[in-house]
């Protein structure tokens, strides 16, 4: 993994509350193996029409003003339902590495740290601002991982919490085999003793 210190980008707000793993990345597209190619299915029937071929217009992610969005915004219980990895592979493919939400399914939470998305928990008051700013402008983000701050040029700030072994996981830019690695020369020790 690449490692994560700071973000910035611009907001998509996606004013729902429950969107589930299936509304992320829905089931027929699971066939894969890898990490990648995930993206273009992402939010598929809120994005497409129902054959799959045409945008639809009314879905604001597929809105000009919001193309190259890195910060997904959205409300309670992001990524309920089944406990699929897929939905935030899908989510990074697309091109969004930070999840902003009042709160998250802990499985979906947990696989985003794991896959170098860093999953943020604000306050409703906080969300509710951000929605706003976020529907009447461009809204761009700065996001610093090593101070726990979100902020923007117009004077919204905030902290938010994360786990420090996480933290320190997307700050060096390790997964949980990367982290076992670094133990490569005591394991082997261990296994000849």
């Amino acid at each position: 993994m690449a490692r994560k210190i700071n973000y910035s980008g611009k907001v998509f707000p996606l004013n729902r509350d429950n969107v589930d793993t299936d509304q992320i990345i829905p089931k027929q597209f699971l066939k894969r193996i890898e990490r990648k190619g995930f993206g273009q299915f992402l939010f598929f029937h809120w994005r497409f029409e129902d054959k799959g071929g045409k945008l639809k217009q009314d879905f604001l992610l597929n809105s000009p003003r919001y193309k190259n969005s890195k910060i997904l915004l959205s409300g309670k219980n992001f990524g309920c339902g089944s406990s699929r990895e897929h939905a935030p592979w899908a989510l990074q493919d697309f091109g969004f590495n930070v999840v902003i939400a009042e709160s998250f399914a802990d499985i979906f939470y947990n696989n985003c740290l794991k896959n170098g998305i860093l999953p943020i928990k604000l306050s409703s008051k906080e969300i509710e601002k951000l929605f706003e700013r976020a529907t009447e402008e461009e809204l761009i983000l700065e996001v610093s991982l090593e101070n726990q701050t979100v902020q923007d040029s117009k004077g919204f700030y905030t902290t938010f919490e994360v786990d420090p072994y996480w933290k320190t996981m997307l700050l060096e830019g390790l997964d949980e085999i990367d982290l076992t690695l670094k133990y490569e020369e005591k394991i082997r020790q261990f296994e000849n003793k």
